[in-house]
């Protein structure tokens, strides 16, 4: 099955997984973004995200944005969770693992318009299914200095703003997935279509666009009169089944980001507790006030955050170790 990890993203995940804390260290780069955290499930409180000296406590709502956090350090997040809030025993992994897509699938039933795709298709999320599960499978390692960490998440290092999408795994853990939602990733007004379902799906939208995603496969479109108008199938067994027609509005000041899912999470249930539908979908949008100001920071500003922040850690670093500061250049008299 095909990889969907970034070339640029193995070095730091095997040092993570595989190498010494000292070299791990060197893999890693200083960023700074800001964080939304959306819990792919119930709404999970008591959360915390290092950021510099302090940790920000953030509550990550089922498939909702709250208020994002300003964060400053390495581009592999660690998010833990206050001992009091957290569950004794809970669930297994709710997100399934992606399913080899067949090697010549056939397009849904109802016949297409040929057409050429409007925008390219985005790139892959920062973190996919295999960087998740990689991150995930060091926690237990970290946890030796943090008894608290549930999530791991690997950050693109070119971006001002990213949602964490965090579905449960075992032991109280998450997997993360990692959406860039930088304004230059997905411009204002547009819609970015997620699969995060394990099945091949067939997306047509306003009528002339047909795309088929595999699990954890994205593509950005463009409404028409701020609309788009989508017909979702999907595979199963070797055949197609129409999931559902449906119009997502997209106003031309706001991101919109259409996750397809499969889950049986109450967000999800109807008043008698059953869950209609296959898969499920779930709409998350963000209007242009809502990224602050870090997002339009030049270069140089936020060149100049990470350098302060890394001037803390390494202050940190040579107190703890009792490592001497570099000397002064002696002065010269005039």
């Amino acid at each position: 099955m095909r990889s969907n990890i970034h070339p640029a993203l193995l070095p730091a995940l095997a040092c993570l997984c595989c190498a010494s804390p000292a070299t791990a260290q060197k893999a890693t780069q200083q960023v700074a973004m800001k964080i939304d955290v959306v819990s792919w499930g119930e709404t999970i409180p008591g959360l915390s995200i290092k950021s510099g000296k302090t940790g920000a406590p953030v509550t990550a709502l089922a498939f909702r944005y709250s208020k994002p956090v300003t964060y400053a350090g390495p581009n592999i997040l660690e998010i833990s969770r206050n001992s009091a809030t957290a569950p004794a025993a809970p669930a297994a992994a709710a997100a399934p693992a992606a399913a080899e897509a067949p090697a010549d699938p056939e397009v849904p039933a109802t016949p297409a318009t040929p057409a050429t795709p409007a925008t390219p298709a985005a790139p892959d999320p920062a973190a996919t299914a295999d960087t998740a599960a990689l991150l995930n499978a060091a926690i237990a390692a970290k946890r030796k200095d943090n008894p608290n960490l549930v999530a791991l998440a690997l950050l693109p290092s070119d971006s001002s703003h990213v949602t964490v999408l965090l579905a449960p795994a075992a032991s109280g853990t998450y997997l993360a997935y990692v959406i860039d939602d930088d304004p230059s990733k997905l411009p204002f007004g547009r819609m970015r279509i997620h699969n995060l379902s394990p099945h091949y799906i067939a997306m047509r939208c306003n009528g002339n666009l047909l795309s088929k995603l595999h699990s954890k496969e994205a593509v950005v479109v463009e409404p028409k009169n701020q609309e788009v108008i989508y017909e979702m199938a999907y595979q199963k067994d070797g055949e197609w089944v129409e999931q559902e027609n449906n119009i997502a509005t997209v106003r031309a000041d706001e991101q919109a980001q259409l996750i397809v899912l499969q889950s049986d999470a109450s967000f999800f249930a109807s008043n008698d507790g059953s869950h209609s539908g296959f898969l499920q979908t779930v709409v998350l949008r963000r209007s242009k006030k809502d990224f602050g100001t870090l997002a339009e920071l030049d270069s140089a500003a936020k060149s100049a955050i990470v350098a302060r922040n890394q001037a803390q850690e390494d202050a940190m670093e040579r107190k703890m170790h009792k490592k001497p500061a570099a000397p002064k250049s002696p002065k010269t008299s005039q």
